[in-house]
């Protein structure tokens, strides 16, 4: 996984209430946790959770050399057959692709790779730097390209990616995780669940109870501990996801640069949001928004509201915007 958050500043922290039961973890460098209405499920919770982030993480890691990813990236372009769940996974990026026009993209892997980030590059000096700069104003960037992910083909048998692609599914593979493990441990032990994999938030099943009637999820929303914070009710069967530009940052080449790329140029997004946070009926669909929105930079906000998508958005100043249905104050989200 592409993950090099540290655990820490959270981006959407689980509430747990009296009727619930909260066990939480380190998994990529980030914080996890689920969260159960039924206390006496919660080792049970836990377990499937981690049996089904390490299978994610199994199938598509660009961090660990014994990955299905790396062991199959070097013959993509003669074509390869992948698992079910390598092929779930990316299916599910290339649906973020399309209801984000390309925003998100899943062959951004060389380009990230060019910019540093890869195994190895949490014990660099500079990683946990929270400057919000941009390249520097001399660094013209290239004429728009070609969109990566058009050109990945995937049928029934095969998946062939042209030789200068690579892939990464990091953000996409996170926030199915999540969606993937809230819907097995409801499945599997039928109580209501939510699962917390570093701000990508899922929940399946009932909410907790709430002066004896179902309620709603307590989750606190906040990036950096200085960020603004807001407390909303998420009704159960909801998701939450939040992108940032503030983690994941490194030096490249004397500049400070973060994760999330423009695909149109392969390149750190200009950073006119320090975070996003968006609210959809599952968070693969959540966190394709909110990655798209930092690359969309101000124009997100009018896509946002045409669409009537729930966002909380914060700028580098630390301003606030809210779009769709998202509380402006702290009342309830759901």
């Amino acid at each position: 996984m592409a993950g090099s958050d540290t655990a820490g500043p959270k981006e959407a922290v689980p509430r747990p209430t009296e009727s619930t039961a909260q066990s939480s973890w380190t998994v990529w460098q980030l914080e996890a946790s689920v969260t159960v209405t039924d206390p006496g499920t919660l080792a049970a919770a836990e377990g499937i959770v981690r049996d089904v982030v390490a299978a994610v993480d199994l199938a598509c890691s660009r961090f660990r050399s014994d990955s299905e990813l790396l062991g199959l990236q070097p013959r993509m372009a003669r074509g390869v057959t992948v698992s079910p769940m390598f092929r779930l996974l990316l299916e599910r990026a290339l649906d973020a692709a399309a209801m984000t026009n390309g925003d998100v993209d899943p062959t951004l892997g060389a380009d990230l790779a060019a910019l540093g980030h890869g195994p190895g590059m949490e014990d660099r000096q500079g990683l946990l730097s929270v400057e919000v700069s941009p390249l520097p104003a001399s660094s013209e960037p290239p004429a728009p390209r070609v969109p990566g992910w058009s050109r990945l083909r995937l049928d029934s048998t095969t998946l062939t990616l042209p030789a200068d692609l690579r892939l990464d599914l990091g953000a996409s593979a996170k926030a199915m995780a999540a969606d993937l493990a809230a819907a097995a441990v409801h499945r599997k032990l039928g109580c209501g669940v939510l699962v917390s994999l570093g701000g990508d938030v899922a929940s399946a099943g009932p909410g907790p109870q709430t002066q004896g009637k179902p309620g709603q999820w307590q989750i606190l929303v906040q990036d950096l501990p200085a960020d603004p914070a807001q407390q909303i009710s998420v009704a159960p069967g909801f998701a939450l996801a939040t992108s940032s530009t503030q983690k994941r940052r490194w030096t490249h080449q004397g500049t400070h640069v973060h994760h999330i790329l423009d695909p149109r140029f392969g390149l750190p997004a200009e950073t006119v949001w320090r975070s996003v946070t968006v609210a959809a009926q599952t968070c693969l669909e959540a966190n394709a928004f909110s990655t798209a929105a930092i690359v969309r930079g101000f124009a997100a906000v009018e896509w946002f509201r045409a669409e009537g998508i729930p966002a909380r958005l914060v700028d580098s100043r630390g301003r606030v915007t809210t779009t769709g249905t998202w509380p402006a104050g702290g009342a309830g989200h759901g």
